[in-house]
């Protein structure tokens, strides 16, 4: 078995009086895609931050590669290979698709937003950006402003755009959500190629038991910020305890 790319020891959260997430032991392996699962107000999302670092922790660690990030800045971890899917906060909707692609090419090649480079250069980040279209299937709307894309769309631009940051752990959060039954298979199927690079470790929040059954390895369940259950996907879902307190009956997870 390979050594945890990410791990969080007793990671803790307290609004005030309120502890969100609670002492949430856990390891995530290259590989591996595991779902974060619970009712709504589980913690799931803010287990996502603290991770990611938008959010503080109140104790507890947060380990990439065995280095201590707890305390490290978004950008930070971000250049230390976590890569976090943002709903549209990443684009800028008046540039068109490819120059948001380019633009985070050239973030990941160190540039950042220094112009004054060889024709060669800016050449280079262009056909990067171009086999980044390709993969996530938006050259027909290469030159459109991200705008003006649909939804779905919209959807796979973000994907495109955390693929052009080339980042070893790709954190998705509810990648599907607001998107039709047509749309939404393109935007699994980009996360299943990326699960299907065994360098790669993918962690994904998601309410849809469709998309947990059709991608997850491993489901982590969250319940009033505390860890419920943690195993392969046919334990955890047939978990009486899950089935209890996830969904309040013993029928089943559906």
């Amino acid at each position: 078995m390979s050594e945890p790319s990410l791990v969080t020891r007793d990671l803790t959260i307290r609004f005030g009086g309120h502890v969100a997430v609670n002492n949430v032991s856990c390891a995530f392996r290259p590989g591996e895609l595991t779902v974060i699962v619970g009712p709504n107000g589980a913690g799931k999302t803010t287990y996502f931050n603290l991770m990611s670092g938008q959010l503080p922790a109140s104790s507890g660690q947060v380990l990439k590669d065995g280095v201590d990030i707890t305390r490290m800045s978004p950008s930070a971890r971000a250049q230390r290979g976590i890569g976090r899917a943002f709903q549209l906060t990443n684009l800028f909707p008046q540039l068109s698709v490819l120059e948001n692609i380019r633009l985070a090419v050239q973030a990941r090649s160190g540039d950042g937003w220094r112009m004054l480079r060889p024709v060669g250069h800016f050449r280079r980040l262009t056909e990067k950006a171009e086999r980044y279209l390709e993969e996530t299937r938006l050259t027909k709307v290469a030159h459109q402003p991200a705008a003006n894309l649909p939804h779905g769309d919209q959807r796979k631009l973000e994907v495109a755009l955390l693929m052009a940051m080339e980042p070893d752990i790709y954190m998705f959060d509810e990648p599907t959500a607001g998107m039709s039954l047509d749309h939404a298979p393109d935007v699994l199927e980009l996360i299943a190629g990326i699960k299907a690079d065994t360098s790669k470790t993918v962690l994904l929040v998601e309410h849809k038991m469709d998309v947990v059954r059709a991608l997850a390895d491993r489901i982590i369940v969250l319940h009033n910020g505390e860890l419920l259950a943690d195993g392969e996907p046919a334990e955890v879902m047939g978990s009486r305890i899950v089935r209890d307190v996830y969904l309040g009956t013993s029928e089943g997870v559906a």
